[in-house]
């Protein structure tokens, strides 16, 4: 499928999406976000991706948030249906059943914040800036800034950063654990795809069991995460992968996993 506004491509199971609107520093308009939405569509058909990379086009933007020439245009009714939009593509993200990584390379504002954090964890650029500064536009996040922040970093952290509309660095970001890991920006790709490649080594059923677990765990009381965690872990047993995993270790050999999400 021909793409525009991103960059799609799979390598030995990892798949990448690329923000590709450098001119706009990657902002998000309607038809990227079009374009991003059928991406997960065939990403969630593909039973060959184990792990997902999200980055922006360029050296100075991952996505520099919405496209500012098109929120203009806006009226209630318009700006509701565009958040509607945004927060189901991105839950849509963050539901997959695969790892998926932010790769941020440069100015990750507003909705590219939104995005960054629906992912499973960021690594960055030593010149990435994070922010969410809607606020100076007189607006709110609208693609889940008010309620994943909170939950990633405190509230309180969180309330400064949307209140404030300021950007922070990616040390700044690291520190309050935000990003996972700061790399100067020569070496972000390669060390982001050297982690997605030791993920995509792992078994399917038992990586989706892991984030399924995670996920579902954080909404609820320990207690409830704990039987979430119970039937999950019993779950994986159902997957050959299982099977395989403890025959190698018993054996002394590496694993060759090859389960299905369906397993």
């Amino acid at each position: 499928m021909a793409y525009e506004n991103i960059v799609y491509q799979v390598e030995e199971g990892i798949a990448t999406i690329t923000f590709n609107r450098p001119k706009a520093l990657n902002a998000l308009n309607a038809a990227l976000l079009d374009e991003f939405s059928r991406a997960l569509d065939e990403i969630a058909a593909d039973e060959n991706i184990r792990v997902l990379v999200l980055t922006g086009a360029g050296d100075k933007s991952f996505v520099a948030g919405a496209d500012i020439n098109e929120l203009a245009t806006f009226n209630s009714l318009t700006a509701k249906n565009f958040s509607q939009k945004g927060h189901a593509i991105i839950a849509r993200l963050q539901g997959l059943p695969i790892v998926v990584i932010a790769a941020v390379n440069g100015f990750a504002l507003g909705g590219g914040t939104e995005i960054a954090i629906a992912c499973d964890f960021i690594y960055a650029s030593e010149n990435a800036k994070f922010g969410q500064p809607e606020i100076n536009l007189g607006l709110i996040p609208g693609f889940g800034g008010t309620q994943r922040l909170p939950r990633l970093i405190g509230p309180n952290l969180a309330k400064e950063l949307v209140f404030t509309g300021k950007m922070i660095s990616a040390a700044e970001a690291e520190k309050i654990g935000l990003v996972n890991r700061v790399l100067p920006a020569e070496q972000l790709m390669d060390e982001v795809m050297k982690t997605a490649a030791e993920i995509a080594f792992r078994g399917r059923a038992s990586l989706r069991a892991a984030k399924q677990a995670i996920n579902h765990g954080l909404n609820t009381d320990l207690a409830t995460g704990i039987h979430i965690e119970v039937d999950a872990f019993g779950l994986c047993y159902g997957s050959s992968d299982s099977k395989e995993g403890t025959s190698a270790f018993l054996e002394k050999r590496k694993p060759k996993f090859k389960g299905s999400l369906k397993d």
